[in-house]
């Protein structure tokens, strides 16, 4: 006869100090729970609810500009470091734990409209509309802050040039940075005169990036609604695409660095492959005025951007539609955004002189959390992935507060939108069978493609 008998060690029932949790034993077998999806369902729904209450984006301003900011870099060695330049000229370097300038670099007589760091973090770059490019010695010590903030610090070079600057971007790995004007100047830090330019075409290039995996290809666009690429190891631009309307600026993926996005004039961004750019791999909808400036987070997962319609909107990287969208009543138009270091948080810089810093998930509980609270979010998030298809949770994880203007805007467009695929429907019924074909927008806002 055999006899089947509970068998548990003395040292797995008792508890180590009197304030621990007594252990409990589960039987994780399904059939004896036959209410467990009903019970997960409402977990899911309170989650989701939860993520509602506890959303509280803005972390707070930095204010000291006496312009409209108009552009930013990111420290490359200090998670709390970033530079920003305004259109009066100034530039300062602000500590965002504080939210307090840290120091400024006097010196330029127009906007700045672009700030690059070397990879070393030593050397900060600088350009603007005053037809100057200036090096800075970035400040590494106490004394050096010192000397910074009573007004001694000075640039470690200064080259003018016969046209005003767009844009500067510093190589991922090497010696080399790049400006954008009526034609893209390639520098090197020891040398006043560039040393390669490429030129396509006789308008002025807006904005560029270096790839990051790979040094030495670079992607520009420019006023005549143009995206080309550049290698520097060649004499010459590799090809370029026409779209319907002008891309304001490019971010690479650092992840997968094939794949870049580009910030349109319509809009939309749109994602390319730069081994494939006859069509767009996704794009990304939802801003109702055009989209300024764009960057990824460091993990590649995800980007944000800043839109004339004053908001800024996180997106997927694979998502056709925004999954957050940040606004506040005093913001104005945004002209630049950056991903923190750690993917954490956006900063955002705009037309009412302010930076403004934001969570990048707008629930989530900053600072040291418990191991058990880590582990209750975790199962919060999957249950909420478990249950997202569900029509209640799916609203509730999908509504967003919209302003006025942009909510009214939103419906403005789609209404245009449907009667544009409606007329389009009613020619093609009218007219003779295979004389009309239908394009994706993918392929739509695409001209053609110059090699």
């Amino acid at each position: 006869m055999k006899v089947k008998v509970i068998s548990r060690s003395v040292e797995e029932c008792t508890r180590e100090r009197s304030q621990d949790l007594q252990k409990v034993f589960r039987n994780y077998d399904p059939s004896l729970r036959p209410q467990e999806k009903a019970v997960e369902y409402v977990r899911a729904l309170n989650a989701a609810k939860l993520d509602k209450i506890f959303a509280r984006p803005f972390v707070g301003a930095m204010d000291g500009h006496i312009d409209a900011v108009s552009s930013m870099a990111k420290h490359p060695n200090h998670l709390k470091s970033i530079f920003s330049g305004s259109m009066d000229g100034d530039i300062r370097l602000w500590d965002i734990a504080t939210r307090k300038t840290v120091c400024q670099f006097p010196g330029h007589k127009g906007a700045v409209r672009g700030l690059t760091i070397s990879p070393d973090g030593n050397t900060l770059i600088s350009c603007g509309t005053d037809c100057t490019l200036r090096l800075w010695n970035i400040p590494n010590s106490h004394f050096e802050y010192s000397n910074a903030i009573s007004g001694s610090l000075e640039p470690q070079a200064i080259y003018s040039w016969k046209h005003a600057f767009w844009a500067v971007d510093y190589q991922s790995n090497g010696s080399l940075f790049a400006t954008a004007g009526s034609h893209v100047d390639i520098w090197d830090l020891n040398r006043s005169q560039p040393v390669n330019s490429f030129e396509w075409g006789h308008d002025t290039v807006i904005s560029l990036r270096f790839n990051p995996g790979e040094p030495n290809i670079l992607a520009s666009s420019a006023s005549d609604r143009s995206i080309t690429l550049y290698d520097l190891r060649m004499s010459s631009p590799l090809t370029k695409i026409i779209m319907r309307t002008k891309t304001n600026a490019i971010a690479w993926n650092p992840m997968e660095p094939m794949n870049f996005t580009a910030a349109n004039e319509d809009c939309n961004c749109y994602s390319y492959d730069y081994r494939k750019l006859s069509e767009a791999k996704c794009v990304h909808k939802d801003h109702v005025s055009s989209v300024l400036d764009i960057d990824y987070s460091p993990t590649g997962r995800e980007f944000v951007t800043g839109s004339y319609d004053r908001t800024v909107r996180i997106f997927s990287y694979n998502g056709g539609h925004s999954r957050e969208i940040y606004h506040t009543k005093r913001m104005q138009r945004v002209f630049c955004v950056k991903f923190s270091g750690d993917a954490s948080y956006v900063i955002s810089g705009s037309d009412d002189t302010n930076l403004r810093v934001w969570k990048a998930n707008a629930s989530e509980q900053m600072g040291i959390l418990l191991p058990r609270e880590r582990k209750k979010l975790e199962y919060h998030d999957a249950v909420k992935r478990r249950y997202k298809h569900l029509p209640e949770v799916n609203r509730i994880l999908r509504h967003r507060h919209l302003p006025k203007p942009v909510y009214k805007a939103t419906l403005l467009r789609r209404t245009i939108t449907d009667a544009e695929n409606r007329k389009a429907l009613r020619v093609k019924a009218h007219s003779a069978p295979g004389s009309i074909t239908k394009q994706t927008l993918r392929k739509r806002r695409i001209i053609k493609e110059v090699e």
